[in-house]
């Protein structure tokens, strides 16, 4: 199965959160795909301190790095625009995690239930 690590798992693994540890053991296990794309690393690196930098990388060295295309930015502009008109916001991030997930054929790893239920994929809590 494909898994888009969304950056609130991924902050929970490097901050060692019980949960998120054996998630991350049990996607090996089960011979699953994790994915990350760049707005993951972005937001997740924008808060780690220097000294933090070298978790972050070392936990992206198995994972497969998906980059958006066109696609995914127009999809991800549409899913907002649908949360707009209906009253609510659907940040910038979560769209494009969103729709990088939905374009992988991937599940979206998260905590952050409540926004990605703005869009149609498919979100797997831990």
């Amino acid at each position: 199965m494909n898994i888009l690590l969304d950056s609130a798992f991924v902050i929970d693994q490097l901050n060692g959160r019980p949960e998120a540890r054996t998630r991350w053991q049990r996607m090996f296990e089960a011979a699953d795909n994790p994915l990350i794309n760049d707005v993951v690393v972005c937001e997740v690196g924008s808060g780690l301190l220097p000294h933090e930098r070298i978790a972050l990388e070392a936990l992206l060295e198995p994972l497969e790095f998906v980059q958006p295309g066109p696609e995914v930015a127009l999809q991800a502009g549409a899913w907002r625009a649908e949360a707009r008109a209906r009253g609510r916001t659907l940040s910038l991030a979560d769209a494009l995690i969103a729709a990088a997930a939905f374009f992988n054929g991937a599940v979206v790893l998260t905590r952050n239930v409540r926004d990605f239920s703005l869009t149609p994929v498919q979100v797997e809590t831990y």
